[in-house]
């Protein structure tokens, strides 16, 4: 089977490099990409929603493509929702573009808009600015430095705007995407306009939807994956807090909302802490679980950037710092200067500081004055007003 759908994928993508120039371009016509189809989510779908909410983009078209969304059972409104990598995936590419990264195959016309709304502030360095020794593979795809940088320089290409949340962003997409600075688009990050915008009723929505107590605060665990650690389905990652202990010293207070990174694909057997830890699914959109969360804990995700916007405590446990730091990624910060919050490598000292509410408030303030200037809940409207405002008002 798995052959058979080889053959036919090869079979789809040739069809479509003969085909695609002839098929027209439709300028009312938006595809949108969340993370290779794996769901509605992030700056697409905040993108597509502020559409939807517009009259004046009523005559425009909305195409999302997603996987296997008949199984999920999935409804979008004002979207037409396509399965990803299908035949009507291909045609709508042959059409319109937007957003995340995509395969080498799919190719643009000049008449086309591609727009790549990313998806964090980097804090790990990026493509061209990984350094790592000679020799080096990167995770099952076997690539090389050179190769995993190829991939980003082909995209790239193809944009016409790339959208950065920061002056310090719109600096780091120039040497690590080796983009110029004419397609970068400095106007915050859609997905993040909610964090601005929100209101109670919506955090007690979420909280109902997920079956959480309404008598604890939340705490949110949010780890990102080890470069060095996979299999052949994905990115593992090893538990090493001891949730057990968490519930002993802050369960009185807390209940923790353990949300891995999507490439995470490993199981993990929590049947101990059951009434403590509520476990979030990788492939969910984390979005709603900063509004819910009275305070983050993280290690080296970019979850941090976004999450800060909402003022509230974000400590950084970061147990395998010197492993992580000196041989899988560099990073754009110094992380004992440039964090919201402070680095913390033993467990008993998280704990304690979370316990206490030992946490530098003035430290969160300087980082959003530097980092999240722009997220006034305002990004959608300027992205759009870019992408379709001329078009529109013609």
């Amino acid at each position: 089977m798995k052959f058979i759908k080889k053959i036919l994928g090869k079979m789809i993508r040739l069809l479509y490099r003969i085909v695609y120039r002839f098929i027209p371009c439709d300028d009312h016509t938006i595809l949108f990409i969340s993370f290779h189809g794996r769901g509605y989510t992030d700056n697409p779908k905040a993108l597509h929603q502020y559409i939807s909410d517009h009259k004046e983009y009523a005559s425009y078209r909305c195409i999302y493509a997603i996987k296997h969304h008949k199984e999920k059972n999935l409804t979008i409104p004002n979207a037409k929702i396509i399965e990803y990598f299908s035949i009507p995936y291909f045609f709508y590419l042959a059409r319109s573009i937007s957003n995340c990264k995509l395969p080498k195959y799919v190719l643009k016309k000049d008449n086309q808009v591609y727009l790549q709304t990313w998806h964090g502030t980097p804090f790990k360095k990026l493509a061209h600015d990984i350094e790592v020794p000679e020799g080096t593979t990167f995770y099952r795809s076997g690539m090389s430095v050179e190769e995993m940088r190829a991939t980003y320089d082909n995209d790239v290409s193809k944009y016409n705007y790339m959208i950065s949340p920061s002056a310090f962003t719109t600096e780091v997409f120039q040497t690590s995407f080796r983009i110029n600075k004419e397609r970068l688009i400095e106007t915050g990050y859609p997905r993040n306009d909610i964090l601005s915008n929100y209101t109670k009723e919506d955090v007690e929505t979420i909280k109902n939807r997920m079956h959480l107590p309404h008598d604890k605060k939340i705490l949110l665990y949010a780890p990102t994956w080890r470069d060095n650690s996979f299999n052949m389905k994905g990115y593992t990652f090893k538990l090493e807090v001891n949730f057990k202990k968490w519930q002993e010293v802050l369960g009185d207070e807390y209940i923790v909302v353990f949300k891995p990174h999507y490439l995470i694909v490993n199981d993990f057997n929590l049947d101990e802490v059951k009434d403590f830890v509520y476990y979030v699914d990788p492939q969910e959109d984390i979005a709603d679980l900063y509004l819910i969360a009275d305070a983050l804990v993280t290690d080296y995700s970019s979850v941090f950037f976004d999450y800060a916007i909402l003022k509230r405590p974000i400590y950084f446990y970061m147990y395998d710092l010197e492993n992580y730091r000196d041989e899988l990624r560099g990073f754009y910060l110094d992380i004992y200067k440039d964090l919201p919050g402070e680095v913390i490598t033993d467990g008993n000292t998280l704990l304690q500081k979370i316990h206490t509410h030992d946490f530098d408030y003035d430290r969160l303030t300087g980082f959003n004055e530097r980092f999240n200037n722009h997220e006034d809940g305002q990004a959608s409207k300027r992205v759009i007003d870019i992408l379709l405002g001329e078009q529109h008002g013609a």
